[in-house]
């Protein structure tokens, strides 16, 4: 094993035979299996990268039929493996004895999925042995070979049979095991697999063994094969693997960051509906924010007269319904003033013109015009599960100086602070219903 050095084989440097498990040092290839990267949807493989993957896999197990090893016995897509330099290699030959699972073992069990689908790789001849030697046979490894060129160039998985056909791997086990004069093989798509290739994986994997080619045959007809895209340039063919990994990732980056920057994008709007648009930004920049003073704005409140009894005779959900629809609608409203929704609580609506941007003296004006609006759209708002009876507000809004900042850091919420808020609450709530109350010093 340690003498067998070859491009595409997995170097094997050791191992530890003590009692009760057996560990092997081997090669590490950082890209993964052939599996992996096959079952990876955003890798693409064209018609170079597929034509390498498969000359790799010939070059190797050429290799390995010449040498003491004579066989692999258990070739498949799983232990082929692709290292830094994208250049495949052959992995888990040899030492067969120690490569047996030990007893209990849940993969071995025939009864098991992992059992069944370990042999989707293993040609008829041997499935129909009571004890299949483990090194396998050089035609028999010619059959696991077809069986992963229809992995690559399908990429459906091991013994694509067609999205109709549900065959278990036991099933499909079982039926290539039977032969007969149609056998059980994987589908072949004529449009999207080549002639030559189709044709090249229906001799390797025909039912008698002598008809299959072996691997110093298959060099050459991949060869002819590639012959218009293979460079007898080791260095070529290993810069045209980078560049179209190269190009695969990019693509991949720039759906990734497209991804990022459509999600980063409604965070923030959702950020801004929670937040004025200043604050929120300071608080993406990880600033502190600090609280302002501002000398004049106008304050709103309202709630719905009655809502007391009304959710007493209502249901929760109905109740919930009720401000849901009420309030988006005056979310809708107030988009064509220069005012900003503090919060609403319970059935309370808070409204501020005059910050956190400044307006002049537009402030009051702002929230009357608002005002009116609001109030003429709850007389004709129609309750869902009350249709027949009518909403009526209490409106309060009054004038002033006013403190405001952010408070928290879990669900932080933007508050305001003095007298003009207090003022404005209770001007709403002394108020009387469908009439709009300020102090006398707004001139309302």
């Amino acid at each position: 094993m340690k003498d067998l050095q070859h491009d595409h084989l997995v170097r094997f440097y050791g191992a530890c035979v003590d009692p009760p498990h057996c560990c092997f040092l081997t090669e590490y290839c950082p890209k993964g299996s052939l599996q992996d990267i096959l079952e990876n949807d955003q890798i693409k493989l064209d018609r170079v990268f597929r034509g390498s993957l498969i000359h790799d896999i010939v070059r190797g197990m050429a290799y390995l039929h010449a040498s003491e090893m004579k066989s692999h016995g258990n070739l498949k897509s799983s232990n082929c493996v692709v290292d830094s330099r994208f250049v495949l290699k052959i992995a888990d030959f040899g030492l067969h004895l120690l490569r047996k699972p030990l007893p209990g073992d849940l993969d071995d069990e025939k009864n098991s999925y992992a059992y069944w689908k370990k042999r989707l790789w293993t040609a008829p001849e041997l499935l129909r042995l009571e004890r299949r030697p483990p090194e396998g046979t050089q035609k028999g490894d010619v059959y696991s070979f077809a069986i992963v060129v229809h992995e690559i160039v399908m990429r459906q998985g091991p013994f694509y049979l067609g999205e109709d056909n549900n065959y278990s791997p036991r099933e499909i086990v079982e039926g290539v095991r039977r032969g007969g004069g149609s056998p059980l093989r994987p589908l072949i798509d004529e449009v999207a697999v080549e002639e030559e290739v189709a044709t090249l994986m229906r001799r390797c994997w025909a039912q008698d063994s002598a008809d299959r080619p072996d691997f110093p045959a298959l060099k050459q007809t991949i060869r002819k094969i590639n012959k218009d895209y293979e460079s007898s340039n080791i260095l070529d063919n290993l810069l045209s693997r980078m560049e179209q990994y190269a190009n695969n990732l990019e693509t991949l980056v720039a759906e990734r960051t497209a991804d990022y920057l459509e999600e980063k994008r409604k965070c923030e709007e959702l950020l801004y509906q929670l937040l004025p648009k200043s604050v929120a930004s300071q608080l993406i920049l990880g600033q502190s924010v600090i609280a302002e003073t501002y000398d004049q704005v106008t304050i709103y409140f309202s709630d719905i007269v009655g809502f007391t009894s009304l959710s007493a005779e209502s249901t929760p959900l109905q109740v919930v319904d009720l401000l849901n629809d009420l309030y988006t609608c005056f979310d809708s409203i107030i988009e064509n003033f220069d005012v900003y929704k503090v919060e609403t609580i319970g059935d309370a609506y808070m409204v501020v013109s005059g910050l956190p941007m400044r307006n002049g003296m537009n402030h009051a004006r702002e929230i009357a015009r608002m005002s009116l609006a609001l109030r003429d759209t709850v007389m004709t708002f129609s309750i869902r599960h009350r249709p027949h009876e009518q909403l009526k507000l209490r409106i309060g809004m009054h004038s002033g100086p006013c403190v405001a900042g952010v408070v928290g850091l879990k669900m932080p919420r933007y508050c305001l602070f003095g007298d003009t808020v207090n003022t404005a609450s209770r001007m709403e709530s002394n108020g009387e219903e469908n009439i709009i109350q300020g102090d006398k010093k707004m001139g309302l």
